[in-house]
């Protein structure tokens, strides 16, 4: 449920920062930083789309998968486990990507892009604890479903 309500925090960054991007909205509210600045860098897109509509991709595919391990059926898969470990993990990887490139290569912080990023780590830090705890009790014998 943890990872669920992360998720959805992070769909409603990246759609605010995607609208931006799009230029559905005017300026961005940014009380820290210079959301500007990075959201108008060349590093703000990625593959023809904005990093950030990348973002609602990634928050709405773990948020699927964490709703759908709540189900009964899926409650203690190991398979929900380790795709929302993968989903963790690849978060986690392309956020510390694109903080490294705002410290290092823009020179400027976003502090949405902050929070994202906050977001994303919590959601790699809960879904490895989970696939632990789930892959302990599944070791000591209890039944594996999934």
């Amino acid at each position: 449920m943890i990872v669920a309500a992360l998720a959805l925090a992070g769909i409603f960054i990246a759609a605010y920062l995607t609208l931006h991007k799009l230029g559905y909205l005017g300026e961005l509210v940014c009380a820290v930083g210079a959301c500007e600045l990075v959201n108008a860098s060349r590093w703000a897109t990625f593959l023809g789309l904005p990093v950030a509509a990348w973002g609602i991709g990634y928050y709405v595919a773990t948020f699927a998968t964490a709703m759908l391990g709540l189900r009964d059926r899926w409650l203690d898969s190991m398979l929900i486990a380790r795709a929302l470990l993968f989903l963790g993990v690849t978060g986690f990887l392309f956020s510390a990507w694109l903080t490294y490139l705002e410290l290092f290569v823009i020179h400027a912080i976003c502090l949405w892009c902050v929070v994202s990023a906050v977001l994303a780590t919590a959601i790699f830090v809960v879904s490895v604890m989970e696939y632990r705890e789930l892959k302990n009790s599944h070791e000591d014998g209890q039944e594996v479903t999934g």
